[in-house]
């Protein structure tokens, strides 16, 4: 009795010495919005637009890591807004709107998470644009295309090499694609997503942690392994029958209330014997780019906050699908699902 109470007093002591050192490392998020309002003053000028820039929520804070992190792909997305979102007076006017775009920054707080959305009030983007773009690339057929949503199409955005600008200018693009903002924050154990309507303006949503040192995850088994999955990317769990699962163009798909939902076995991705000889099939869906991935797993073991460790090993650093790893309480490691480069 007496060593269960010391652990539960250590236990506590430990507790409150990691939330002090993860308080001591917030600062607020407008030291990365006060650099905007100049920044978008001068590339309207540059670009003859004009342009007011709104910002809220800067005193939402942020792991400083975080913050130092996220600086650059929000200036990418800011630029974006200044060259391909807002257009000239001339041609707002023609469109019946106020000769001045406007472009809102906002932070805000959701439990675990800061959320970042960059509003613009501009052209919005073309679905069709995008598809023909994808085809004249090579990066789709005709028919595929146009079996694309137009929420699909959109977010054709974040390929690599996908752009549909007719030249790169020096205030957007420079060689860096929405595919490397997404990366960026899906290395943090964020996301992002895409929501435009054409003649109405674009919006991107941020979901990024407080902290990159403890991420809040779901624990999964894959054989005798243990997977930590970001919170962040998961939708939900479910059990599901083997008979279920369809062939599509040779992936396997099962349709869920409606929406055909991809899955991957994760114990062929990391080639691992899959002993499963039960007919049912436990699956957790994430969230990846917009969309849906279901992930086949063995066992669903619980929410659990862990400590990222990056991976410096020489072997495995680099190695893409893997955010870090953790060293469970067992004293077992357990490497961290990046699901944007995983699949």
């Amino acid at each position: 009795m007496k060593g269960h109470r010391q652990r539960q007093k250590l236990k506590k002591i430990t507790n409150e010495l990691q939330e002090e050192i993860m308080a001591s490392r917030m600062v607020p998020i407008e030291q990365i919005f006060n650099r905007f309002p100049r920044m978008i003053r001068d590339l309207a000028k540059k670009e003859g637009k004009e342009i007011d820039l709104i910002l809220e929520g800067g005193d939402i804070e942020l792991d400083r890591t975080v913050l130092d992190e996220i600086g650059d792909p929000l200036v990418h997305i800011l630029r974006n807004c200044v060259d391909h979102g807002i257009e000239s007076p001339e041609n707002r006017k023609q469109a019946g709107k106020n000769p001045r775009g406007t472009i809102r920054l906002i932070a805000r707080r959701e439990k675990n998470h800061v959320v970042i959305e960059a509003t613009d009030d501009g052209k919005g983007m073309d679905p069709q644009k995008f598809r023909e773009t994808a085809v004249r690339k090579g990066l789709l057929t005709q028919e595929e295309a146009e079996k694309l949503s137009d929420n699909e199409a959109i977010n054709l955005s974040f390929m690599p090499g996908f752009s549909t600008a007719e030249k790169v200018t020096d205030v957007s693009g420079r060689g860096v694609g929405m595919d490397v903002v997404r990366t960026k924050i899906g290395s943090m154990g964020g996301s992002i997503k895409l929501d435009s309507a054409k003649g109405t303006g674009t919006k991107i949503i941020l979901k990024l942690p407080l902290t990159v040192a403890i991420i809040h995850s779901l624990m999964v088994k894959v054989g005798k392994d243990v997977y930590a999955v970001p919170i962040a990317n998961v939708v939900r769990d479910l059990a599901i029958k083997k008979d279920q699962i369809k062939t599509i163009k040779g992936e396997e798909v099962i349709l869920i209330r409606g929406e055909v939902l991809p899955i991957v076995r994760l114990h062929k991705l990391f080639g691992i014997i899959d002993t499963n000889g039960s007919e049912d099939l436990l699956v957790v869906v994430v969230e990846r780019g917009g969309s849906n991935i279901g992930l086949v797993v063995d066992q669903v073991i619980g929410q659990q906050e862990v400590i990222l460790k990056n991976l410096e090993n020489h072997i495995l650093k680099g190695v893409r699908g893997f955010a870090g790893a953790t060293i469970l309480g067992d004293g077992n490691v357990a490497l961290i699902l990046d699901v944007v480069t995983l699949l």
